[in-house]
């Protein structure tokens, strides 16, 4: 089952990516990508070995962002790629179908290529500008996602998709409405003093969303 509410670690200071996780899955997320940049590659396994510990714990699951290699060695619940990754057709190849895949796209086009690799799931976006992205692509918007979607159902394509890029609760129920499935959130509660409540907010609107349609 995909969630429909995608955590997001990221570098903040004085935080490690440990911390963060453990404070979103105690608030409620059951969905934890390991988004970790410019570490060694024995620093990084050591971060997602305590990750996945603690999601473990808390019986969410783990999506490493960009690593095949350590999703695989680590046992982790699956791989998230970026457009300038290991392509998604290649991941599964390596994982096989027992891992969860998920890819990022930013177009029709990138939707398709990766339904022919059958990822489990697609992150769609940048939703608006975000400073948490580096290398941002150019901006879908409200519109886009009507426009993309309506061209999922047109060539019967029900794969879940996730809006990612600079989400706030209050922008759910227009996302939502648009067909998406759910959203991917990292600043908007890494940074945030009351995460539980912010966390609670988007599980709210999400769920709320999900039986008007």
């Amino acid at each position: 089952m995909i969630a429909k509410l995608h955590y997001i670690t990221q570098e903040v200071q004085g935080k490690t990516h440990q911390q963060l996780a453990e404070e979103a899955c105690q608030v409620g997320a059951t969905w934890v990508q390991l988004r970790v940049k410019n570490e060694s590659a024995e620093e990084w396994k050591a971060i997602a070995l305590e990750t996945i510990s603690i999601c473990k714990k808390h019986q969410a699951k783990l999506i490493i962002n960009d690593n095949v290699t350590l999703a695989k060695e680590i046992g982790a619940d699956g791989v998230h790629l970026g457009k300038q990754d290991l392509s998604t057709l290649e991941a599964r190849k390596i994982l096989g179908t027992d891992f969860i895949i998920g890819g990022t796209a930013n177009t029709f086009e990138d939707i398709k290529m990766h339904v022919a690799a059958k990822v489990d799931y697609i992150g769609l976006g940048p939703f608006k500008f975000t400073s948490t992205k580096e290398k941002l692509s150019p901006i879908v918007g409200l519109e886009g996602y009507k426009r993309i979607m309506k061209q999922c159902e047109e060539e019967g394509i029900t794969i879940p998709i996730i809006a990612i890029g600079g989400i706030t609760p209050h922008d759910v129920e227009e996302i939502i409405n648009t067909g998406v499935y759910g959203v991917a959130i990292a600043g908007y509660i890494n940074y945030a003093e009351n995460k539980s409540k912010i966390v609670k907010e988007f599980l709210f609107h999400l769920e709320a969303n999900k039986l008007k349609v």
